[in-house]
């Protein structure tokens, strides 16, 4: 496949903003807050070219679902994600160090 439509859902937008608003609001670092978005632009646009040839979650629940993770560049964030035929959808956006699968898979 050439590339896949990448649609985030407002649940993992909202996420992202929340990691964002505290990089920019509670750290006072807008440049860190700048910087985290960007990665999450370049991970979609790369989420874009090789979504399907990155791994199934390793959680029962997750992988039987068709779940599988990218992670950021730059960044210790990573977007849970499902493709459905040419398109794929991005259900969660979580930092590395969270326990992402459990909390996705226990909600």
């Amino acid at each position: 496949m050439d590339s896949f439509n990448v649609i985030i859902s407002p649940k993992a937008l909202s996420q992202l903003n929340d990691y964002i608003d505290y990089l920019q609001y509670t750290l006072l670092n807008d440049q860190a807050a700048h910087y985290v978005w960007q990665d999450a632009l370049e991970t979609k646009e790369r989420l874009s070219r090789i979504a399907d040839s990155l791994k199934f979650c390793t959680h029962p629940q997750l992988k039987k679902n068709g779940y599988r993770v990218i992670y950021f560049m730059r960044h210790r964030y990573l977007m849970l994600y499902r493709i459905e035929r040419a398109t794929v959808y991005v259900d969660a956006i979580y930092h590395q160090l969270q326990d992402y699968e459990s909390t996705f898979a226990d909600e």
